[in-house]
């Protein structure tokens, strides 16, 4: 079954299903790369619930996401807990969308070979050729007179 194995939430566009995969390599995957992240919880005698998720977000098979969640009372905020998304780049992963809140979605739009990621249902997050970046523009202040 490889990395993903049987038990992965696939999702080929549409709602990324996040849930607790223990003892699979999709998990032992998500705890290496949030390994501060537990260790700073264990410190606080907590112990994180680890969510994950998969999803094709281009037709290259090697373009199979990793969405990564950590839940526990430290780690959530007030807009709640933050969503990390990986891909798979030989043998290391590299982040291309970090600590996003909401349910995420595979949009069937592409940018340079991507498919666009829908935050909380209308936060549109597009691929730059290397990391997805939001779309919702921060108003800049004016410039003084």
């Amino acid at each position: 079954m490889g990395l993903w194995g049987a038990n992965a939430a696939w999702a080929e566009g549409g709602p990324v299903i996040l849930a607790q995969h223990p003892g699979t390599e999709l998990d032992r995957q998500a705890r290496l790369l949030v390994s501060p992240d537990l260790h700073d919880a264990a410190m606080q005698n907590e112990r994180p619930v680890l969510l994950t998720g998969s999803g094709h977000l281009s037709d290259d098979p090697a373009r199979t996401a990793l969405f990564v969640q950590l839940q526990s009372a430290s780690l959530c905020g007030s807009a709640g807990c933050s969503t990390s998304v990986y891909l798979p780049d030989g043998r290391k992963w590299i982040q291309i969308l970090d600590s996003v809140s909401g349910p995420i979605t595979i949009a069937p739009e592409m940018h340079e070979g991507m498919h666009d990621l829908l935050v909380d249902g209308t936060d549109r997050w597009i691929w730059n050729g290397s990391t997805y970046t939001d779309t919702q523009a921060t108003a800049e202040p004016a410039p003084p007179r």
